[in-house]
């Protein structure tokens, strides 16, 4: 397969995994990382978007024209230039075509698009579910062999305890780079007192409350110990990755929700908020109850 190599630095973060070990907030990372210095932009594939070909984000986009996890982006950093194309060649030129081009490039989950040689390869393991414990799809959720390291120029693993041991890091060390001897770093996730998704006031820490956790994505684990301190209860509605709440939908959570006793709150991810922000379904006695969790990466090392 031909693949481009573009002038331009671009950057690939990328799995092996089937989902969930954090590619969104890594990007964003990235973008405080080289912002204001660089003119930044991210290029994804758009999952799940209604629209179709070369999108380029503006006041109008939505996560059904943009996809969920380019609209949270767009919405975090409005000043860079956020895009979609499945061709991410054709999206690339076009980027580098605008009035006022990117200095730096992100690509979102490419670590298996070959028709574009990045200038650097990031791939993320989880420390949850590492991909030498795992096996090749359907048996396991490896997209392909963990022999795909080779390709990587440097490695992140995601989603460690805040107090990992010198051992922990030193058996993935063993394990990972085996396949190839590059730098290795670990990171945690941070989270932020919930908000609301449409005020975006931020929850009374000081009290307790009964809360509906409901998630669209693949792992929420963090998320519900993040929430312990503020809560008397967790009740969990889990849908799948990157779920469109239908109008059924909505009427099932807001029959659990009303279901509960006490203070009650509705948590969800900073992910399914920018679904659910244009969600023709939810009642406004729904909207002043409904709070999402931002999560921010801390590189440990």
């Amino acid at each position: 397969m031909k693949s481009k190599k573009f002038d331009i630095p671009i950057i690939s973060v990328g799995n092996i995994t089937v989902g969930g070990t954090g590619k969104t907030p890594h990007i964003e990372w990235l973008i405080r990382k080289y912002l204001p210095e660089k003119r930044v932009a991210v290029l994804s594939r758009g999952y799940k978007r209604k629209s179709k070909g070369f999108v380029l984000a503006d006041e109008n986009s939505t996560a059904q024209t943009i996809g969920d996890e380019p609209f949270q982006i767009h919405q975090k950093f409005p000043e860079i230039l956020v895009a979609v194309d499945k061709n991410r060649v054709g999206g690339v030129e076009k980027l580098l075509a605008l009035p006022n081009p990117p200095e730096i490039i992100l690509l979102d989950d490419a670590f298996q698009h070959r028709k574009i040689t990045p200038s650097h390869q990031i791939l993320l393991v989880d420390y949850n579910r590492p991909i030498f414990d795992d096996k090749i799809l359907p048996y396991g959720r490896l997209r392909e062999f963990a022999c795909g390291i080779k390709r990587a120029n440097e490695i992140i693993v995601t989603k460690c305890p805040e107090n990992i041991s010198e051992n922990e890091k030193e058996y993935f060390v063993e394990k990972i780079l085996k396949y190839k001897q590059i730098p290795l770093h670990f990171s945690t996730f941070e989270y932020s007192v919930p908000k609301n998704i449409f005020t975006k006031e931020p929850m009374n820490i000081d009290e307790k409350y009964n809360f509906l956790v409901v998630t669209g994505v693949v792992n929420a684990d963090g998320l519900y110990r993040y929430l312990e301190q503020f809560a008397l209860s967790v009740d969990k509605m889990k849908f799948p990755d990157h779920h469109d709440f239908l109008e059924q939908d909505i009427k099932n959570i807001e029959k659990r929700y009303f279901s509960m006793k006490g203070d009650t709150l509705i948590i969800t991810t900073e992910k399914d908020r920018s679904r659910l922000l244009s969600n023709p379904f939810i009642s406004d006695n729904l909207k002043e109850k409904i709070f999402y969790v931002e999560i921010a990466v801390k590189i440990n090392n």
